[in-house]
C-alpha cells in the first residue's frame, strides 16, 4: 500500500552540504519524475527543508534516504519522518 511521508530537515551553519546539493537535487528530480516525490524544498530562511514522498513503504523511504549522501552530510539533520494522511487536499492529490 502506498503511503505519503513528510521528511523534515534542519540545516546548521556548516556549509559542507552545499557541495552535495546539485547531486541531491538531481536525485530529487528523478524521484519526482517517477512519482515517488510530490514536493521538496527549503524553508524561506534556509533553516531546513520539507520533502513529501509517495512510496510503497517506510523501508522504501529509508532506502531513498540512505542512497543520498546529502541526508548524512555535515550541516544536515533529518529531524522528522512521519507518515502523513492529508484529509483535506487539492484535487491533484485525489487517488493518492
Amino acid at each position: 500500500m502506498t503511503g505519503m511521508y513528510a521528511v523534515q530537515l534542519a540545516f546548521s551553519d556548516d556549509t559542507a552540504r552545499l557541495g552535495l546539493r546539485p547531486g541531491h537535487r538531481e536525485r530529487l528530480a528523478g524521484l519526482a519524475a517517477d512519482g515517488r516525490l510530490l514536493a521538496a524544498g527549503p524553508w524561506d530562511d534556509d533553516s531546513g527543508a520539507l520533502l513529501v514522498f509517495l512510496v510503497d513503504s517506510r523501508a522504501e523511504l529509508d532506502e531513498i534516504l540512505a542512497a543520498d549522501p546529502y541526508y548524512a552530510a555535515d550541516g544536515v539533520s533529518v529531524t522528522s519522518v512521519q507518515e502523513w494522511n492529508p484529509v483535506t487536499r487539492h484535487h491533484a492529490l485525489d487517488g493518492l
